[in-house]
């Protein structure tokens, strides 16, 4: 007893475009000033945004992805897509831009050079920051219009959709990053130390590196299968038992296939009196109530079991 309806992503296009936008641009002035100056910091920062801009590209693709429609071989649709892409953009964050930044900050700390035309670094890193904080500031108003009440750290760790959050802390580490290639950029100046540069370049991808492993942990988890939220599963078993038909409702195991594509597996112990067609008749009817309720409820699977049956399945759950 299933259905599956296609639904939209709830990923804002809006920050990711914002977010491309304000990279592409940023890394272009970025890789001029390293060119002429030769700062290391400059360079790993230009690498840093192009890697940004990249990202942005894979979530766009990601989300595209993850909006087709079921079919034969997908029949619960393709909404893990967005969760996949998510994953690559962490990694990417982690062996490029990290990687990369760390490479430059090392061969300049064992090689040091002094930065030509420092001016032309502090013009860039300004414009820099002007641009990157633009684009942070929508991603923060989406961002706060998705979590609600809840603290920003919850609201990250029960996020269903990756694109809002990637995109909010890629652009707080590049504003890190922009603040430490600042102080490395300044430092190596005043103290006429140009490893100072270097150092500046390995900080860097150390935000990057932080950055990257926290976004991984998050979305392997969707990628893997997070339930649904618990006020959302309470609410599937109170509509449940609310049939007249329904003697209780055991239990539910959700699955969030995407955003909002959420699959739902329901234990029902039926009357004694139900017959076969009754049966069915009951189950359109909790399939109407709970898509009414919820649109994000797009799968659903009922199951007549007795409430020992599922007490059995779900010791076996919590066990594991």
């Amino acid at each position: 007893m299933a259905s599956q309806a296609p639904t939209a992503h709830a990923g804002s296009k809006k920050v990711i475009y914002a977010a491309i936008i304000g990279n592409l641009l940023i890394a272009a002035t970025k890789f001029i000033a390293a060119f002429f100056t030769g700062s290391s910091a400059m360079l790993s920062e230009g690498v840093h945004s192009l890697v940004d801009t990249g990202n942005g590209g894979l979530l766009l693709y990601g989300l595209r992805r993850a909006s087709r429609p079921a079919d034969i071989t997908h029949p619960l649709g393709h909404g893990r897509e967005l969760y996949f892409w998510s994953f690559v953009v962490a990694l990417l964050v982690f062996a490029v831009g990290a990687g990369v930044s760390f490479y430059e900050g090392l061969i300049h700390i064992m090689e040091p050079e002094a930065v030509a035309n420092p001016l032309v670094n502090y013009v860039v890193l300004g414009f820099a920051m002007l641009f990157e904080g633009a684009s942070w500031t929508v991603a923060l108003k989406e961002f706060r219009a998705v979590k609600g009440k809840l603290g920003y750290v919850r609201a990250v760790r029960q996020s269903k959709d990756p694109s809002v959050f990637t995109v909010l802390f890629e652009d707080t580490a590049a504003l890190l990053g922009l603040v430490i290639a600042f102080i490395g950029i300044s430092a190596a100046q005043i103290f006429d130390m140009p490893q100072l540069d270097g150092v500046a370049s390995i900080g860097i991808s150390l935000v990057l590196a932080t950055t990257a492993i926290f976004l991984a942990r998050e979305t392997k988890g969707l990628l893997i299968g997070e339930s649904a939220l618990p006020e959302m599963e309470q609410q599937i078993l109170d509509i449940a038992n609310s049939d007249p038909d329904v003697q209780r409702a055991n239990g539910v195991l959700t699955m969030h296939m995407g955003p909002k594509q959420i699959f739902a597996g329901l234990s029902v112990e039926f009357e004694d009196r139900v017959q076969a067609n009754e049966i069915e008749a009951c189950v359109e009817r909790l399939e109407a109530m709970l898509k009414k309720a919820n649109p994000d409820i797009v799968t659903l699977f009922v199951k007549p079991q007795t409430a020992g049956t599922w007490e059995v399945r779900r010791r076996k759950i919590e066990a594991a």
